[in-house]
């Protein structure tokens, strides 16, 4: 169904404008809002909700890690044994200390 834009006045053709430029910007809101309905009548039709199989992907949090080693100079600089090392426990191991030594 083309449009014969030259038999528009001003006024109908800004309307038409306007109306291009909401539907462009609601265009994959809307797409999304199908494909949402789709996959919530198909995980219906399965005995399921939608957020419990979106439940399913989240990643796991995981639980903070308690302090497991402290800094034998300064007791309240501690570390859980996760991630990077901090330079007090680097040091201390150059120094010669084992881990077990800085052990809470």
């Amino acid at each position: 169904m083309p449009i014969d834009l030259n038999s528009l006045s001003l006024k109908e053709l800004k309307d038409l404008q306007a109306q291009v430029l909401r539907a462009i910007a609601t265009f994959e809101e809307r797409a999304m809002r199908a494909v949402a309905q789709e996959l919530e009548e198909l995980a219906r039709a399965r005995g399921f909700t939608l957020n419990e199989l979106a439940a399913m992907t989240a990643p796991r949090k995981r639980a903070a890690a308690g302090a497991k080693y402290a800094n034998p100079a300064n007791k309240s600089q501690t570390w859980s044994g996760r991630g990077r090392k901090p330079r007090w426990f680097s040091e201390a191991l150059a120094a010669g200390k084992k881990p077990e030594d800085m052990a809470i």
